[in-house]
């Protein structure tokens, strides 16, 4: 369709339209010295009495911005300007045929046009003519140039075996990115570490959920049955679920409370909770492990059990020994092959028997004698476990500091909820209906957070409320179990030497591997048993801002100073970039074409993928391009292991395999998979023209593990593996600073931040604000306008009694009770009721130095945190909490 428009016409349109119009047509370069040049001399007259004549179409998408990738529509315009022809997207729409967000957007969404026009995107490729540490100054280079460094790079460090660091930030297509070309640079015979962001998110949640039931995800309800929801740290009206969006989440969770669901908040901090929450419970940061073992007490003393659930799909039956081991039984085959089962004890024979025996009645409690050992099922171990230590509900209201009862009172609902031996049916299936749940997502990220998360797990292992109709889910359609559900049972420990990410360690049994942490060993290899030659000496960052989104931000910078080569992948020059980038390759933000996608919401799915509504601006490149030809130079793109091949395999192409022996594009790429996987003749097309597969419902047997016998898993009540980590480590002379959580049942003890001195009164906590994702998005204007400034979270009465008013600037310092170091910034304090007056809190977001638009929005709290031993957790997890004293500046 061609229109025309005179130029008042053109004023009326977005602010954001225009100002992309104005950013095309007066496209600059700027050297390191900040000398501008015009690329474009002589830009269109834009007078009032020119028309404009365009051409609009509509193109489908996906949110590049935030964390889900929310189904959108572009509105571009087409326009000849002299002898050029230019595309602009003037608006950005939710696609209604996406069932993540329901053709809504939220801020991020609407305001990332902004971002992608923004004038201080890296636009050609760079190379620093300074030392690493300081702000970079870069010269413009051909990407001919970049891609060789690089290339040369790599193949040199594979021809001195030393190592490469692939160091992810918030990326798109992780099969093909973290899976793909890490695979094929294995094969090429090069060594690497590939390290995501995952110790900052929530991983400890996630390694406790596949250690205890086996499935990849962290925590959420089933909305459409829940009556009784426990929200867990949870920002409820400001936050996304786990995998899903700010929008989908509300939207169900409106629909839940119309339906009668309760909600309860375990939080310091109310934040987006506000009159959404029947009720507020405000518990002293660090002590969620003893509020979810209060729970246990509770239910297992008084019986509130599903005793079908534990005795089928658990190890609550197992017989457990004095000494903390299973008693198993051993079987020989008739060709020799022995076979170890676990004993459970059965009414029905007064025996002992493996398991799995075909008819058994296997007893929950008891003492008996199995070849002279006394051994009781995990179940009474537990019960003794919880009195033993004296895990009361009355215990847990103390340690958590919260009104006498609470405790007894939630899990009195829970239980209640629960509606134990209840059963519902859908789609003809006929399931456990258990209307108890939870919600936790990053509130995992404290030094208790593996353990607080399997407690908080066995709490509905306990009600029989784990992957069924109304009860806790840990991820849509996780029907099948995760891989690290046997590996984090058998994990080896080897003795040292160690390689730099210490996988095997003594230190780490269990771990995601986390960046700062790694910069300590890579101050002080030694005191880790770490071999120096398996420092990496050359990193790809890639989307990667850690100097100021990851956590203990001093250490990782004096790290990331000592890596010899680095390239950046990034739409920005980040601090990272400036302080250690060699090269910079500048990607695209929205034009390109990334992924697969997944349009997966709570109830419904589709597939997607992002396509570039216009062509890629300036010289950026799609990160999915740039990996492709850095392979061809360093000489792994082709041949049968290569970055071809192993796309193939990632894609699971089968009757439209790429050739591996040629270069491939893209979008060829993606036409394969939409012609192959998705069925589509027309391939990419058909995407092109619909946007994603179109919505279709997830079917109770996707829905819920429960409805496939939870792929056979037997759930770990009792974590007998963990004992045994435990036991090695300390015979292999580790302090019990590494190995004190790793036990059988979650165990109390104080955070190692209490013991702190008393003038660092307060705790910090960290939260994050649903208008900015990570590092990416804080110096868009429009984000800007609503989330302006970082501030200090402070209870008013705290404040007062500090002599701070709203507004004051104040020092922050922070402590580490293990070293005596001390850490302070500088920010301005902002006065609410809805915080404990014992603790305080701060946003992720801030603390970009390199963009104009965020120098003074005020510093990260990543500079306040430590990831040393005692705040990192035993999974090797990053803790967002510290003690600190807070004083007026």
């Amino acid at each position: 369709m061609k229109q025309q428009i005179t130029r008042r016409d053109f004023m009326a349109t977005t602010a954001a339209g225009l100002g992309s119009f104005l950013v095309l047509e007066t496209l600059q370069s700027c050297d390191g010295g900040g000398k501008k040049e015009e690329i474009w001399k002589t830009p269109p007259d834009l007078h009032a009495a020119y028309p404009i004549e365009f051409t609009e179409e509509t193109k489908y998408t996906s949110c590049w911005i935030g964390k889900q990738d929310c189904g959108m529509t572009a509105r571009v315009l087409t326009q000849t300007i002299g002898d050029r022809e230019v595309k602009r997207i003037v608006k950005f729409e939710g696609n209604p045929d996406n069932p993540r967000n329901n053709g809504t957007l939220c801020p991020k969404g609407f305001a990332q046009l902004q971002g992608i026009y923004d004038y201080n995107r890296v636009k050609t490729p760079l190379k620093r003519t300074n030392a690493k540490g300081e702000a970079g100054a870069f010269v413009q280079i051909s990407w001919d140039e970049a891609l060789n460094t690089v290339a040369d790079k790599l193949k040199a460090a594979k021809s001195a075996s030393s190592y490469v660091l692939w160091q992810k930030g918030r990326s798109k297509s992780e099969p093909l990115y973290d899976g793909a070309f890490i695979n094929a640079m294995k094969e090429a015979g090069y060594k690497n570490y590939k390290i995501g962001h995952g110790a900052y998110c929530s991983d400890s949640g996630y390694r406790a959920a596949e250690y205890t039931i086996g499935y990849h995800g962290v925590y959420h309800p089933d909305f459409k049955n829940t009556k009784y929801l426990l929200s867990w740290g949870w920002n409820l009206t400001s936050a996304g679920g786990n995998k899903f969006c700010f929008i989908t989440w509300p939207q169900e969770f409106v629909k839940a409370r119309a339906n009668g669901m309760k909600v309860v908040a375990l939080d310091p901090f109310r934040r987006g909770t506000g009159p959404h929450a029947d009720e507020w419970i405000p518990n002293k940061p660090g002590t969620d492990l003893a509020f979810f073992l209060g729970l246990q007490h509770y239910l297992v003393t008084n019986g509130h059990l599903d005793k079908d659930y534990l005795k089928t799909y658990t190890n609550a039956p197992y017989l457990v020994k004095d000494d903390g081991t299973v008693a198993k039984v051993t079987t020989t085959a008739s060709d020799g092959t022995q076979t170890s089962k676990e004993l459970v004890w059965d009414t029905k024979t007064s025996a002992a028997v493996a398991y799995d025996t075909a008819g058994i009645d296997p007893v929950l409690d008891g003492s008996y004698t199995v070849d002279g050992a006394t051994v009781k099922p995990a179940l009474e171990r537990m019960k003794d476990h919880l009195t033993g230590k004296g895990y009361t509900p009355a215990w847990a209201d103390s340690t958590c500091d919260i009104p006498s009862g609470t405790v007894e009172r939630v899990a009195r609902e829970l239980a209640s909820n629960a509606n134990i031996g209840g059963t519902t049916t859908i789609d003809g299936i006929t399931l456990p209906l258990r209307p108890s749940a939870m919600m936790a997502y990053h509130v995992t990220q404290q030094e208790l957070g593996m353990p607080a998360g399997r407690a908080a797990i066995m709490v509905f292992m306990l009600l029989g409320a784990v992957g069924v109709p109304g009860g806790t889910q840990i991820d849509i359609g996780a029907t099948a179990l995760h891989e690290n559900y046997k590996k984090l049972d058998e994990a080896g420990i080897k003795d040292g030497p160690y390689n730099w990410d210490l996988s095997g360690s003594k230190f780490f049994p269990i771990k995601t591997t986390n960046p700062s942490f790694l910069a300590n060993i890579w101050l002080n290899p030694s005191k880790y048993g770490v071999n120096e030659a398996t420092l990496p000496k050359v990193a790809i960052f890639h989307m990667n801002n850690g100097a100021v989104s990851f956590a203990d931000s001093k250490t990782i910078r004096e790290a990331w100073k000592r890596i010899e080569f680095v390239v950046d992948i990034n739409p920005w020059l980040s601090d990272t970039a400036s302080l250690f980038a060699d090269v910079i390759l500048p990607a695209a933000t929205i034009e390109k074409y990334e992924g697969p996608g997944s349009g997966k919401a709570l109830y419904e799915k589709a597939d997607s993928l992002r396509m570039p509504p216009i062509p890629a601006l300036w010289e950026s490149r799609g990160e999915m391009e740039i990996y492709i030809d850095i392979a061809d130079r360093a000489g792994f793109l082709t041949g049968d292991k290569g970055l071809v091949a192993q796309l193939n395999k990632e894609l699971s192409l089968s009757g439209n395999k790429m050739d591996v022996s040629s270069k491939p594009t893209v979008r060829d790429m993606f036409d394969r998979w939409a012609k192959d996987k998705l069925g589509k003749a027309d391939g990419i097309a058909y995407l092109e023209q619909h946007g994603n597969t179109g919505r279709k419902a997830i079917s109770a047997k996707d829905a819920y593990p429960a409805a496939q016998s939870y792929a056979g898993a037997k759930h770990r009540l009792y974590g007998e593996s963990l004992l045994k980590y435990q036991t090695t480590m300390k015979g292999k002379g580790v302090e019990a600073i590494y190995y004190q959580d790793y036990t059988a049942f979650p165990t109390w003890r104080a955070p190692t931040m209490y013991s702190s001195p008393g003038t660092y009164d307060l705790h910090l906590i960290s939260y994050k604000k649903i208008e900015h994702k990570q590092s990416r998005s804080s110096f868009v204007p429009l984000l800007a306008e609503l989330a302006p400034k970082q501030g200090l979270v402070i209870n008013s009465a705290t404040a007062k009694a500090k002599g701070i008013a709203e507004g004051d600037a104040v020092t922050v310092t922070s402590h580490n009770a293990v070293t005596g170091e001390t850490r302070s910034i500088r920010t301005a304090a902002r006065l609410v009721e809805s915080i404990r007056p014992d603790t305080v809190a701060l946003s992720h977001h801030y603390g970009i130095t390199t963009h104009p638009n965020a120098k003074d929005q005020g510093p990260t709290p990543n500079e306040l945190f430590f990831t040393s031993e005692g705040y990192v957790q035993c999974t090797m997890d990053a803790s967002f909490q510290v003690k600190v004293g807070v004083s007026k500046a």
